[in-house]
């Protein structure tokens, strides 16, 4: 699966896990994001896959006018609204972040 995550937050592996009807969730490997994507971490796009992967957003993605999503490298990005970032994606927003301290 691919978690679309504010860059000021952290995945909750537990909260992802309960979202997918999983007992357990991890970090993939390097080598597991690169079969699953074509792509390596650091710039893994949201979409473009060899495969559809199972897709979350944050939903503190969602307030912005226009978020920032990786494009293929490590130091390549694009603007585009969330809407249609999620849409494209095929994401689902859902809560799946750790909780910040004070929210």
């Amino acid at each position: 699966m691919l978690a679309l995550t504010s860059g000021r937050n952290r995945v909750d592996t537990a909260k992802l896990a309960a979202l997918c009807g999983a007992i357990d969730a991890r970090k993939a490997t390097a080598d597991e994001v690169r079969a699953a994507t074509g792509y390596a971490i650091g710039g893994t796009p949201p979409f473009g896959h060899p495969a559809r992967l199972r897709c979350f957003g944050d939903p503190d993605l969602v307030p912005f006018d226009i978020v920032w999503a990786a494009a293929g490298t490590p130091d390549s990005v694009f603007a585009i609204d969330p809407d249609e970032l999620m849409r494209l994606a095929g994401a689902r927003v859902a809560p799946f972040t750790e909780t910040r301290p004070g929210g």
